[in-house]
C-alpha cells in the first residue's frame, strides 16, 4: 500500500475523533433551546460555522456545510483514486444543490448552495436560471439526464441515479448506496409515484435492485419483494408513517459500518470510505438534535428511539 494511503488513513482517524457522537447528540436534543444546543456545539467542529442568532434551518445547514468542508479535506489529502471516492460519497450536497436551485428557478424558498468546490460534478449550477438549462447541465455531467423538470421528480430521479453511482463507483459503499435506494424506493411507492418504465429514474432503480419491485403498489407488496441482503431496510414498517424508523435505522447503520471500515481497513479507500460514513452519519444526528432542542428538549425524538 502506498505512503499516500498511509497518511490518508492517519489523518482521517483525526477527522474521526472530532465527531460529537451519539451520546453527545442525545444530550444536546435534551436541552430546552436552539440557542442552548448551539452554544454546546461551539467547542467541536460545527462551531466555527455555528451562531447564536441561527434560526433552526440555518443552523442545520452550517452542521451540513461543516460536513462537507471535511469531505472536501479528506478528499484532498487521499490519493486520486482515493479522491475520486469520496467525490461520489459527497454527491448527495451537490444533489441538494441542484434541487434548492430548481426550487429557487421555480420562486420557491431554498436554501443556498453549498460550496463543493472541486468535489462538483456541474459546474456554474448557481448560474442556470432555466430549468431547461439545469436539465441540459445534468444530462451531460456524472448525473445524468434525470428526465423532468418537475423539482420533486427530479430530486428522486437524482437519488436513484446516486444510488447507482456510488454502488457502481465506490464498492465498500454498494450496501450504503442499495439501501439508500430501497428506501426511495418506498417513499416513492407509498406516495404512490413509483418510477416510471422507460425513464432513468427506472433504469437506475432496477440496476441497484433488480426489477422485482416493478409491480409492488403498496409499502407490503414492496417489503416482499426486498433485494437479498436489503430485508432490514423495511423492518417493520407497515404505513407511510412508519418510514422515519427506517430512515433512522439507515444512518445508524452508515455510522457503524463506517466505523467498521474505519477500524477493520488496511491503509486504502476503505478507511477513508468509512470516515467520510461517520462524518455524515454524525452530522446527521447532530441535525436531529439541534430540531429537537427547538421542540424544547425532553423529547429527543429519532435520537431516543435508535438509541
Amino acid at each position: 500500500m502506498s505512503a499516500g494511503w498511509v497518511a490518508a488513513q492517519v489523518r482521517s482517524r483525526g477527522l474521526a475523533r472530532h465527531r460529537v457522537g451519539r451520546a453527545e447528540a442525545r444530550r444536546l436534543a435534551a436541552v430546552t433551546s436552539l440557542p442552548e444546543a448551539i452554544a454546546g456545539l461551539t467547542a467541536t467542529s460545527y462551531g466555527k460555522e455555528l451562531r447564536p442568532d441561527m434560526d433552526l434551518a440555518a443552523a442545520q445547514h452550517a452542521v451540513s456545510a461543516t460536513a462537507l468542508w471535511n469531505l472536501r479535506v479528506l478528499a484532498g489529502w487521499a490519493p486520486p483514486l482515493g479522491a475520486g471516492k469520496v467525490r461520489l460519497l459527497a454527491a448527495g450536497f451537490e444533489l441538494d444543490n441542484i434541487v434548492s436551485q430548481s426550487a429557487t428557478i421555480a420562486g420557491l424558498e431554498a436554501p443556498e448552495l453549498f460550496a463543493m468546490g472541486s468535489l462538483a460534478a456541474v459546474r456554474g449550477l448557481a448560474a442556470l436560471s432555466d430549468m431547461g438549462d439545469v436539465r441540459r447541465a445534468l444530462e451531460v455531467s456524472p448525473w445524468g439526464d434525470p428526465g423532468t423538470v418537475d423539482v420533486a421528480g427530479m430530486r428522486v430521479a437524482l437519488e436513484f441515479a446516486l444510488a447507482r453511482r456510488v454502488a457502481e463507483g465506490v464498492h465498500q459503499a454498494a450496501t450504503f448506496a442499495t439501501s439508500s435506494a430501497w428506501l426511495t424506493l418506498a417513499r416513492s411507492v407509498v406516495a404512490g409515484a413509483p418510477p416510471v418504465a422507460g425513464m432513468p429514474a427506472a433504469a437506475n432503480a432496477r440496476a441497484v435492485l433488480g426489477d422485482r419491485w416493478e409491480s409492488a403498489r403498496s409499502l407490503e407488496e414492496l417489503r416482499r419483494t426486498a433485494p437479498r441482503g436489503l430485508d432490514w431496510v423495511l423492518e417493520g414498517a407497515s404505513s407511510a408513517a412508519e418510514l422515519w424508523r427506517c430512515e433512522v435505522r439507515w444512518w445508524r447503520y452508515l455510522e457503524d459500518q463506517g466505523l467498521v471500515l474505519l477500524e477493520r481497513s488496511l491503509p486504502g479507500p476503505g478507511a477513508v470510505v468509512g470516515v467520510a460514513a461517520l462524518l455524515c452519519a454524525d452530522a446527521w444526528q447532530v441535525r436531529a438534535a439541534l430540531e429537537a432542542a427547538v421542540r424544547g428538549g425532553g423529547d429527543r425524538g429519532v435520537l431516543d428511539d435508535a438509541a
